[in-house]
């Protein structure tokens, strides 16, 4: 029962750094009490993408003559739109399996906890076993957040893990917050047919990104119907009734508005209780356990990776900080995460893609900036593919042409941002982007032409 790694949690960061590990020559053993593949490839990331994308194809067929076809009678069966999504998850789940054994990794079933003295006791149907590892990651994700006033029932009041799984398609449904859960799970349920009100305590929607963003998204979600409400706060839910009762506070004052469902997405909270840390002097704050750049905890021979630091909760940024981690414990010498690198990705429609500094940011930040946008409408992909909403918004250092920030919104961006990533990653400057030839037609022209726009060379605008 002696490993040289165990990694406690098979999520995107834990399954990761166990197969890394498992190529570096490391004897390796992953722990997982649920489903391997942790939440994003069971309820979070991968099940969720495939709710949109029949949404997306429902969507279409609901506006099939806008390209000179006609279909008649094109509905939802809600309950096979769910079990595909089921479907989807349950084969990235087996696809896990496959590679732990592909790469002899050891799949201990059970509830791990952090023991001293570098053990691990896992906890399986009644009865306890200890395991022992040179180094021992801890990647044990997040859980959606609860609030006092917004107590999840899994009936009326729920969170993303029943809202990918419910019995029937509600009437109406009110999603508290606006980052990527609840504008995703907003989208989906609107295109579906339910009527939804999205509430949001910031002055905008989507807040961490870009303000012209989150304006092009606000405009988007109310043509298909959505009730956007900002600079607003669910105080309490009334579940007696049929339906619920949510009074918000509004800037203008209270509102009540009834809904069958209350989604609850206002983040989430890492899932470090019970876990053994404080037993083994393993140091948190804020709900977060603290490590250094390599994810080693203040006690050696102990790390932690994911959701349950402090980085950002994202799935590559899991499994980027997984493969960092079990590098340095290889004896290598792997470069430090760059956390203002991280594309950040939402998936409704349109999408929203984006990287480094919004323009609120770098102008915070006492840069002299060139801005250059460009919008879809100017696309030729775009108005062929019948998806001129939304736009490439890049913003340069003048002095430099270093790339500060991009920020996208439009169909299929997430498939883009990228090349952004790469760009920032090599320095390259927004001259240079400009003279690399892009293929067209294609939405990605528009990277080109924005960059162009920012230094007054933009062609097609």
């Amino acid at each position: 029962m002696t490993y040289d790694l165990i990694v406690v949690g098979s999520g995107p960061g834990g399954y990761v750094a166990a197969i890394r590990a498992s190529q570096l020559g490391l004897k390796t053993a992953i722990i997982e009490r649920e489903n391997l593949g942790g939440i994003c490839l069971n309820w979070g990331c991968i099940p969720t993408k495939a709710l949109l994308k029949s949404a997306q194809v429902f969507e279409y067929l609901n506006h099939a003559s806008d390209y000179g076809i006609t279909v008649k009678g094109g509905e939802a069966d809600f309950g096979a739109v769910v079990k595909r999504s089921r479907d989807v998850a349950d084969g990235m789940s087996k696809g896990v399996q496959f590679l732990m054994k592909k790469n002899k990794i050891d799949v201990i079933s059970g509830t791990g906890k952090i023991k001293p003295g570098k053990k691990v006791e896992v906890t399986a149907d009644g009865k306890s076993t200890i395991y022992e590892a040179k180094h021992i990651i801890i990647a044990t994700g997040a859980r959606s957040r609860a609030l006092p006033n917004l107590p999840q029932d899994g009936k009326k009041i729920i969170g993303y893990r029943e809202a990918l799984t419910l019995p029937k398609m509600p009437k109406s449904m009110l999603v508290v917050g606006s980052g990527a859960i609840g504008s995703e799970f907003a989208y989906f349920y609107a295109t579906m047919g339910t009527k939804v009100t999205l509430v949001e305590f910031m002055p905008s929607i989507v807040p961490v990104e870009d303000a012209e963003v989150s304006k092009q998204l606000e405009r988007s979600f109310k043509k298909i119907g959505i009730d956007v409400m900002v600079e607003s706060s669910v105080e309490s839910v009334d579940t007696k009734g049929s339906e619920c009762k949510v009074k918000i506070k509004t800037k203008t004052g209270e509102k009540t508005v009834d809904a069958e469902i209350v989604l609850s997405a206002v983040g989430i909270q890492a899932n470090i209780e019970n876990l053994g840390l404080e037993e083994t002097g393993i140091a948190t704050d804020k709900g977060k356990i603290l490590t250094n750049p390599y994810y080693q905890t203040n006690i050696p021979g102990y790390y932690a990776i994911g959701d349950c630091v402090g980085g950002q909760a994202l799935a590559h940024v899991a499994s980027a900080e997984g493969i960092i981690c079990v590098e340095k414990i290889a004896g290598h010498n792997p470069e430090p995460l760059d956390y203002n690198n991280i594309p950040g990705c939402t998936y409704c429609q349109p999408e929203i893609a984006s990287v480094g500094m919004t323009e609120a940011k770098a102008k915070e930040a006492g840069r002299e900036i060139k801005i250059g946008k460009f919008p879809f409408s100017a696309s030729g992909k775009a108005s062929a593919a019948g998806a001129k909403d939304g736009f490439v918004k890049l913003i340069f250092d003048a002095k430099y042409g270093e790339l500060l920030g991009a920020h996208m919104i439009g169909a299929n961006v997430t498939e883009m941002i990228a090349e952004i990533v790469a760009i920032r990653k090599l320095e390259t400057t927004g001259h240079e982007i400009i003279k690399t030839v892009h293929p067209h037609p294609t939405m990605s022209e528009a990277i080109m032409e924005a960059a162009a726009a920012a230094y007054g060379e933009v062609i097609h605008m």
